[in-house]
């Protein structure tokens, strides 16, 4: 299931520098405290659990979670919940592109960006309650019309989620060497291949990084074990099974939103590496088991 908005809301459709804050309460309730799985677009989410307890679901599967806890959800990642009613806390809704331009001389925050991060625990000074304060802070000001709120509001945002960089940097080995310059090459060869899939060859994308192909082959296996192309093909397949899975989309737009020039091009590139084409992958999938819980 796809929403080009909020969770539920069907005719919602934002865009540009879009931002939204809500408690969790409110449209959990709504929907007796189960938000099936989904993905937005073009959404960034951050998930603040201040108490309770919950499920949570993502494209590897589905693990248990407790208050206080933070979640960092980007465009097109699949999520779901199943909360106890006990749940109390705050969701914080913006549009990549506005996320994107709060960080434009940085690029060591991407890293963060990438998946579904996790954050359970806080060191001082970043308790939850200061989290909490730092979120509330973007609550009141997005709500009211002060002089100079969307400087405020960029300020504010920098401010989290810096704090919540510091955070994940700490906790996550992966991050460890994040200024090395063989990770940063790799980061920047992935937000290549998110903007531009299947339009760049690995040749155009070592262009744009000013490193040669073979360079950029280096990098991509002593990091991720696999050559660029396997590491584009990898992307673009997973990005065609979301699609496919969780969109009404149909095949036509699935391909032109992967950037395939043509249909019928994307339908050769996905049975090739599957064995069987889109259409036939759409319907195993509805004749299986949901995964909605």
């Amino acid at each position: 299931m796809q929403f080009d908005g909020l969770y539920g809301d069907a005719n919602s459709h934002p865009n540009g520098e879009y931002l939204f804050s809500e408690l969790l309460e409110t449209r959990s309730k709504t929907f007796d405290w189960i938000i099936q799985p989904h993905i937005h677009a073009n959404l960034f989410q951050v998930f603040f659990i201040e108490s309770g307890s919950f499920r949570f679901q993502d494209a590897r599967g589905e693990r248990e979670l407790h208050g206080p806890c933070l979640l960092i959800i980007p465009p097109a990642a699949l999520h779901g919940f199943v909360y106890d009613n006990k749940c109390r806390g705050r969701i914080l809704t913006i549009s990549d592109s506005l996320l994107n331009n709060l960080f434009p001389n940085s690029p060591a925050v991407a890293p963060m960006l990438e998946g579904i991060a996790y954050l359970t625990s806080f060191d001082r000074p970043y308790s939850p309650e200061s989290i909490s304060q730092l979120i509330e802070a973007i609550d009141d000001e997005l709500f009211d019309n002060k002089t100079e709120k969307r400087i405020m509001l960029q300020i504010c945002l920098q401010r989290l989620f810096l704090v919540l960089f510091r955070l994940w940097k700490d906790r996550d080995s992966s991050a460890v060497g994040v200024n090395n310059s063989a990770l940063q090459y790799f980061q920047k060869f992935k937000q290549c291949v998110r903007q531009a899939g299947t339009t760049s060859s690995i040749a155009e994308i070592a262009k744009e990084l000013a490193i040669t192909p073979v360079h950029l082959n280096r990098i991509c296996r002593s990091i991720a074990a696999k050559s660029a192309s396997q590491l584009l093909q990898a992307y673009v397949l997973e990005e065609a099974r979301r699609y496919l899975t969780y969109t009404s989309y149909s095949v036509s737009e699935i391909a032109y939103t992967l950037h395939f020039e043509y249909p019928n091009y994307f339908a050769r590139f996905f049975k090739k590496h599957t064995g069987i084409t889109p259409t036939e992958f759409r319907d195993k999938k509805l004749a299986g088991p949901s995964v909605a819980r």
